[in-house]
Parts: structure tokens; sequence; C-alpha cells
């Protein structure tokens, strides 16, 4: 049986400044971009990106980020509960932040960049896909540090299983709720012995999956020149595939649940994202392959 270690939520306390671990793990990604992105800059010299480019850029990434992942959680997530409490908007400390949001944020702050350096606006876009999904990994780590964003009830005997105190609610009502699945699956002795129920470790699945390997595939794809888009396209494909799938082993909110069509909000912010990158491949190789002359000429 392993139990969430309960970690501290603090890092590092220095006087009365608190340094967290999910900040922490903020600052990890951002600091991996900025690394991977000068890279990949000195890589593409030839095509208009500089090092120096980098550093701008995640002055509006940042800004986006922070932003669109408040405003996301707020609007996606909560919305009547903010209009009631407005000034609880921008209290971030209190925790809230969703990846859509952000992820839109970001679009916006790059659409602005790239206009503010006379880019175009995917150049930009597929640029930066392969830099983001190691922050996403550190994002999750902090998750799984905090407790939080835990995964849904598993097997009594999953090696892969973790206890979390923090959901000691949930648990409880799941019990109460399942009585006779808790009974078959041997959970509720377990309950009874722990006071805890085995759950799938979410936060690393998402870790693993949208991060470490999508970054693998991404990375790899774009070694290589693609036609403009395509990279955006795969990102928005791996992404959103990835998240589709976790979404079943991970705890639903509380506050929402499971919506229409048995799927959660996560699944449902999720689909549009892949329907968009297939698209958006299709239209990259079909640009690319119709600006290509024939024996014909065009």
């Amino acid at each position: 049986m392993f139990v969430h270690p309960q970690f501290d939520p603090v890092a590092v306390q220095l006087g009365p400044l608190a340094v967290r671990w999910y900040g922490l793990m903020y600052l990890v990604g951002f600091v991996q971009l900025v690394i991977l992105g000068k890279l990949r800059a000195r890589q593409n010299l030839l095509t208009g990106w500089h090092p120096r480019d980098v550093d701008d850029m995640l002055f509006y990434g940042v800004f986006g980020t922070i932003l669109g992942g408040r405003l996301g959680y707020v609007l996606f997530y909560k919305p009547f509960y903010y209009f009631a409490h407005p000034a609880e908007v921008l209290a971030i400390w209190q925790g809230g932040m969703s990846f859509h949001g952000g992820f839109l944020g970001v679009l916006i702050a790059l659409w602005l960049f790239a206009r503010n350096r006379n880019k175009r606006w995917l150049d930009v876009t597929d640029f930066v896909a392969p830099l983001i999904p190691l922050g996403l990994a550190a994002g999750r780590i902090g998750n799984f540090i905090n407790g939080e964003l835990w995964g849904r009830v598993t097997g009594a005997t999953a090696p892969w299983a973790v206890y979390f105190p923090q959901a000691a609610a949930e648990d409880k009502a799941w019990i109460t709720s399942f009585p006779q699945e808790a009974a078959a699956r041997g959970l509720a002795a377990i309950y009874e012995r722990v006071g805890m129920l085995p759950r799938h470790p979410s936060q690393l699945y998402e870790s693993g999956l949208e991060g470490l390997v999508l970054f693998a595939l991404l990375w790899f794809y774009a070694r290589r020149r693609r036609p403009l888009g395509a990279i955006s396209g795969l990102f928005l494909i791996g992404y959103g595939s990835f998240r589709f799938l976790i979404e079943y082993a991970r705890e639903p909110d509380n506050f929402l649940g499971v919506l229409a069509m048995g799927m959660s909000m996560g699944q449902w912010l999720s689909l549009p994202m892949i329907v968009i990158g297939v698209l958006m491949m299709l239209w990259a190789y079909w640009r690319a392959g119709k600006a290509q002359p024939t024996i014909f000429g065009a």
C-alpha cells in the first residue's frame, strides 16, 4: 500500500516569503522552455529565429499562461461561483488553473508577439509547440506533490495505486454510493481497515503522457522542416488525445461530476483540440502539396 507522502506544500521558507512547490514547478517549466527554446532557435537561425527572441516570447507567454489559466478555470469550471464572488477571481493563491484556458491565453499572447515581430502566427506556434510538454510534466508533478487532482478509485490489488488522505470525503461518498461494487471488488474491507480507497495517480499519468511522451514525439517530428501548421496540429492531436484518455482515470471535479454522454469537462474541452489538430495537419500537407510544381508546371 502506497500512501501519498503528504509533502509540505511549501518548498522553501524565506522569512515571510513562502515558495510553494506548485509555483516552483511553474518556474521549472518556464526555465526549461527558455533553455529548449534557445537551442531550437539556434537550429532555426536561417528561418528568422534568434535566441534572444525566446526571452521576449517568454514574457508574452507567462502572462498568457497565468491570465488565461485563471480565467479559463473561472469560466469553464465555476462561472456561477465567481460571478457571485468576483473579488476572488484574481485570488490565484487559493488554487484553480485550467490548462485549456491557459492554452487559449498563450495562443493570444503568441499572436501579439507574432504581430509585434512581423512573424506568421503559425510560424510562432510551430516553434513553441515542442517546448510546452516538459512544462506540463513539471506542473503535473506539482499537482501530485500537493496531493490534488487525484484519480478515480481503482482495484484493490493494483500495484500502482495511491491512497490520498486528501480524498477522504470523496472516498466516503464513493463507498456510500456504490456499496455492492465496493464489496465485490474488495474495496469495502480496505476502507474499513485503512479509511481510504486506492486511486489512480492520474497526475503522474499526465506527467508521463502529456509531458514526456508528447515532448519526445514533437521534438523528433520537429527536427525536420514541416509544412506550416503541422507541428501545431500534432501538438493539438497529441495533447487532446492523451488528456481525453487519462480523464477516464482522473476523478472528475466534484462540483461538476460527469457531464453529457458520460464525459468529463476535460474530455469535452479536449475533443475540439483533436478535431482542430487533425484539420490543421490535413490543411498543412494539402497546402504544401499544392505548392509543389508538377511535371506539367504549376
